[in-house]
């Protein structure tokens, strides 16, 4: 029998105060892509356009509570995971996904803010390895992030090769390792994105754009799993959230008083 409900997507991350990233973010970006969004507040964040000032993590049993209350009345087709704060956490959010298995789960290694405020603590890097990672349809990292994740920077296009094929032979399914960070020297002109999974490797390229950004993390990894939740291929998928991405980035805006742009998620969807 056909389920008669629509597809939903729920995000278990941290909340943004500032509207710009994080679970705020998630959900515009599900609503952009016309699916249903769900949210499981893992953290909350006092920030705005110039960094974090605090954050408060709920209670481990109202995390669970969240969740299980998303898959218990909802058509769950892929969970997008964000902040989480500490392996307490991870470890939560794991058992929970053990117990619902979702068709397809979207992991955006949430390490360090734009502002440079450290969101993961040191001893929730192991528990991320050995319980999120091999659980995850696809994994998001950006440069740095790939680097905590694998203990050895990754910083020239070269070494971005060799990092993906150091997750898959970890057992990650696939990764889309975002380039942004590269030196400019090395891509003056051109961010670089490698998706690569059990067909290879795959390229995803866009013009560099002039500007700092907020929330571009949470975005893409949302309208990957947007993209999987209505039954896209995942190359697919991630070519159409990088090309959303770059649409929202081209029509941000400044609404605080930070230098920092905040992507125009419903722009983005009209053009």
């Amino acid at each position: 029998m056909t389920d008669p409900r629509p597809p939903c997507a729920l995000t278990i991350a941290g909340s943004d105060s500032g509207g710009g990233a994080g679970i705020q973010a998630d959900l515009k970006t599900f609503a952009a892509h016309r699916v249903h969004g769900l949210s499981a507040i893992a953290a909350l964040t006092a920030q705005h356009t110039r960094g974090v000032t605090a954050v408060e993590v709920p209670s481990l049993a109202f995390l669970r509570a969240q969740i299980d209350a998303c898959f218990d009345d909802f058509n769950v087709q892929a969970v997008k995971l964000g902040m989480l704060a500490t392996a307490e956490v991870i470890h939560a959010v794991a058992d929970a996904l053990e117990v619902h298995c979702p068709p397809h789960l979207v992991l955006d290694p949430v390490m360090v803010a734009t502002s440079g405020a450290r969101l993961l603590q040191p001893d929730a890097l192991d528990a991320m390895r050995q319980r999120l990672l091999p659980l995850a349809t696809v994994v998001t990292p950006n440069l740095p992030e790939a680097s905590l994740l694998l203990a050895r920077p990754v910083e020239t296009p070269d070494a971005m090769r060799q990092a993906c094929a150091e997750f898959l032979a970890t057992g990650v399914r696939a990764v889309l390792l975002k380039g942004g960070h590269l030196p400019v020297g090395a891509a003056p002109d051109t961010i670089i994105d490698l998706l690569a999974d059990a067909d290879g490797v795959h390229l995803i390229r866009h013009d560099r754009l002039p500007l700092e950004a907020h929330g571009t993390g949470c975005t893409l990894a949302s309208a990957v799993a947007a993209g999987l939740a209505r039954g896209m291929p995942l190359a697919a998928a991630c070519r159409e959230a990088s090309d959303y991405v770059h649409r929202a980035l081209v029509l941000g805006y400044r609404p605080g008083r930070g230098e920092v742009i905040v992507l125009d998620h419903f722009g983005a969807a009209a053009g």
